[in-house]
């Protein structure tokens, strides 16, 4: 794998982990009808879960490139 599409990849992992505790956070504060909060948590959830997708399609646009072939 290539130095480029592996730093994609650590990206990726890294946003899932942000996407994952917001969400565990929205659902506490949810639970606890603290609704702003927990709508606050989602919403960072959400952006991190959209940057991870990028770092994703970055890192496949990579090897792509790195191997000569095509999407």
């Amino acid at each position: 794998m290539s130095k480029k599409a592996g730093e994609h990849h650590k990206k990726a992992q890294e946003h899932h982990s942000y996407a994952a505790r917001h969400h565990g956070e929205a659902a506490k504060h949810h639970e606890a009808g603290q609704h702003e909060k927990a709508a606050h948590y989602a919403h960072l959830a959400r952006a991190h879960a959209i940057h991870a997708r990028v770092y994703s399609e970055e890192a496949t646009k990579a090897h792509h490139e790195e191997h000569g072939d095509k999407p």
